[in-house]
């Protein structure tokens, strides 16, 4: 039995036709073509399928599509229409990423922080990013890269 359902994505609406139990990541990817939240533990754990729901992270593998209806989802796509956003261009500096399979969760949970908290201490970023593994980078670049946009790259914790 298909719904359909109307979910406002990047600033645009689509129209799709759901089963009960699709979630949202499956959406996203299949039926709406943005590919950028990654399919990684499909039980939360990992965060490379967040997403922002009306600005806040979001495992879109855990939420069912349409549960998501009536609310904006954001996902990097929407982020960098204009070009990268500063944050994302401190992660290219920073080289905060090697194979980049996490990087879209991380720029989600860090665009969050600072949207909340524009001047985050070293324990708010990591706190910000706790929910997203990196298995290539490991941690102090991403972090550096936050704090970078934050204007407290000097500021790091036992330092």
């Amino acid at each position: 039995m298909k719904k359909t359902i109307t979910l406002k994505v990047n600033g645009e609406e689509w129209t799709v036709d759901v089963k009960p139990n699709d979630i949202l990541l499956h959406v996203l990817r299949t039926k709406i073509g943005v590919k950028s939240p990654k399919v990684g533990c499909e039980r939360g754990d990992c965060g490379s399928c967040t997403v922002l729901m009306d600005g806040k992270t979001t495992r879109s593998c855990l939420i069912l599509a349409m549960e998501a209806e009536g609310h904006e989802i954001t996902t990097v796509e929407g982020l960098s229409k204009d070009g990268p956003t500063p944050l994302q261009q401190a992660f290219v500096r920073h080289n905060s990423f090697q194979c980049g399979f996490c990087a879209p969760g991380i720029v989600l949970a860090a665009t969050e922080l600072l949207e909340k908290n524009p001047h985050p201490a070293e324990e708010d970023v990591k706190e910000a990013i706790s929910g997203n593994l990196c298995r290539c980078t490991g941690y102090e670049p991403i972090i550096e890269a936050v704090l970078d946009v934050g204007g407290r790259s000097g500021e790091k914790a036992g330092r």
